[in-house]
């Protein structure tokens, strides 16, 4: 197995197979300060607004007591600090709840990837019986009964509360939801000082030996992938979409953006810390799997311990500060 593709993806990574993985631009660049938006759902202030009450409104789901922020958490980096959040009825979900900074950037979304925008994003986990567990229809029905929405979705869509309102406005939120600059963009912008010597350390094996570059590269450090990485045999993960044998157990190529804020790791929340991420890639990875289906990459196991928390320093650097957010009055 090629070095740069066992540490390439140096976190609970993802994609197509090694054979199929398309050239890896392999370039890091800083991060834009701006998501675009389709043309059939351009970012207002209105529609933002009305995204952002929704998100932090529990009556969107089927219980009236579960909201998008209830795992979604703005002082927890829109992540929650769990390794398996409590979904409908409080029972664990069974893969780790992943921030949504920055997330307007993804071409695809979920750990496995099963739709390809945020409008479609937004409205899997509210009508997901496992999830917040509401029916579309009740929901539309419900929204309607409560004058301020009416009034809002009045105003921007020309309808009264409809699932598809419901969508635009979520999504409209989660793309202004954009950090800002790290100090490991200041550094690309040529401010030598933003990296301490040990995370320039980091950063030279991020690009060189260790090759993480080859899979987190680009604006979000994701390749956008999909990979199988043996950290876990039970979910099927990106199978479940394709249907295909050799895409089980391969998940999606996360985000380092802001990663030292959003543990646990991978995509079952298997990986308390980083030190544990970058240990498991250094010799954690197993050499086999059921049914032929062996990890996409192979333990780092000629390179030192010693190499560890340099490259953890590194991944520190990748935190901007999140928007200023005060949850709304809901109506």
């Amino acid at each position: 197995m090629c070095r740069w593709l066992t540490v390439c993806c140096l976190l609970f990574v993802s994609s197509v197979s090694v054979a199929e993985k398309p050239q890896a631009e392999s370039k890091l660049v800083p991060l834009p300060q701006k998501v675009s938006a389709p043309k059939n759902n351009p970012t207002t202030p209105a529609k933002v607004e009305l995204g952002k009450k929704l998100f932090f409104d529990p009556r969107l789901s089927g219980n009236n007591q579960m909201s998008c922020a209830t795992c979604h958490m703005p002082d927890k980096a829109y992540g929650d600090g769990l390794a398996l959040s409590p979904g409908a009825e409080g029972k664990p979900l069974k893969r780790n709840t992943q921030t949504c900074l920055n997330v307007g950037f993804f071409k695809t979304f979920f750990w496995d990837g099963r739709v390809a925008s945020l409008e479609q994003q937004a409205l899997g986990p509210i009508q997901s019986t496992v999830e917040m567990n509401q029916n579309l229809d009740n929901l539309e029905v419900e929204l309607a009964a409560i004058p301020g929405y009416v009034t809002e979705f009045k105003d921007i869509f020309g309808t009264r509360p409809n699932k598809d309102g419901i969508a635009k406005a979520l999504a409209a939120f989660q793309r202004t939801l954009v950090t800002e600059s790290s100090p490991f963009d200041r550094f690309l912008a040529g401010d030598q000082d933003a990296l301490s010597a040990d995370a320039k350390r980091g950063l030279e094996l991020f690009r060189g030996e260790a090759g993480c570059i080859e899979c987190h590269n680009g604006p979000l450090l994701s390749d956008g992938n999909f990979y199988r990485l043996g950290v876990s045999f039970k979910d099927e993960g990106r199978a479940n979409i394709t249907g295909m044998k050799e895409d089980r157990y391969r998940f999606r190529t996360p985000s380092l953006r802001n990663i030292a804020e959003t543990g646990p790791y991978m995509h079952d929340g298997s990986q308390k810390t980083l030190d544990d991420v970058v240990t498991f890639y250094f010799r954690g990875i197993p050499d086999s799997g059921p049914d032929g289906l062996n990890p996409d990459t192979a333990a780092l196991d000629g390179v030192s311990f010693s190499d560890i928390a340099p490259i953890v320093e590194f991944l520190k650097s990748l935190s901007g500060k999140a928007p200023e957010l005060t949850p709304p009055n809901l109506p």
